[in-house]
């Protein structure tokens, strides 16, 4: 049966405090955007696109095939990956996903992932695919994180939201959606809840990610 979930990867933001593009630092001989896309295409996922902002030029001074990817899904292992450019990044990250959106099925679900949050394990990433509501969100310990799964109905609406607008604010809509239409899967591995945003974020997870 074709997957009916896509997977958009966020690496818009002007990455301030790192000082260089999250996505391009180095991890295991590949660049972490590369590592990202390596753990999707264990999944069940066929298709990712990428939404890119800030640095956008950076990225594709340094991964090549990303430049043909802004016109065509391009193969990489077992994914087909698009790459867009959010032309007023200065809007937020809402805006970078608003211009992904766009581009994707209308009936597709969509699983969405902050560059700087490590994708979790192949298992319980699979069992957040697999699980059918409006919202599904991963929770280790009591706290919800990333990725975080919209079916059509839901994410279709973010489309008519003024990105300028500061109230325009993917946490905020789910906020307004009720209980019964979220699931919460609990799940063992703690990435879900990781924001690299620093070089000491960077440093202490290689050292986890070697044990």
């Amino acid at each position: 049966m074709e997957n009916n979930t896509v997977f958009v990867l966020l690496a818009g933001g002007k990455s301030e405090r790192m000082g260089v593009a999250k996505g391009l630092l180095e991890y295991q001989n590949t660049y972490w955007i590369l590592e990202q896309l390596n753990r999707i295409s264990t999944s069940t996922i066929t298709e990712v696109y990428i939404g890119l902002g800030y640095r956008y030029d950076e990225y594709l001074n340094k991964i090549a095939w990303f430049t043909e990817a802004q016109l065509h899904f391009v193969s990489y292992k077992n994914l087909k990956v698009r790459v867009l450019i959010n032309q007023n990044p200065e809007l937020g990250s809402f805006s970078t996903l608003q211009t992904v959106l766009r581009q994707i099925s209308k009936n597709k679900s969509v699983l969405i992932n902050p560059i700087d949050i490590p994708i979790l394990n192949t298992t319980e990433l699979q069992n957040i695919i697999a699980e059918q509501n409006q919202i599904v969100l991963p929770n280790f310990e009591g706290k919800n994180g990333h990725p975080i799964k919209l079916d059509s109905e839901f994410w279709n609406t973010l489309l008519l939201l003024n990105p300028s607008d500061e109230k325009s604010r993917l946490d905020l809509e789910i906020k307004k959606i009720i209980p019964s239409k979220i699931t919460t899967i609990t799940v063992t591995d703690s990435c879900i809840l990781k924001n690299l945003n620093t070089h000491n974020d960077w440093a202490t997870y290689l050292a986890q990610s070697r044990h």
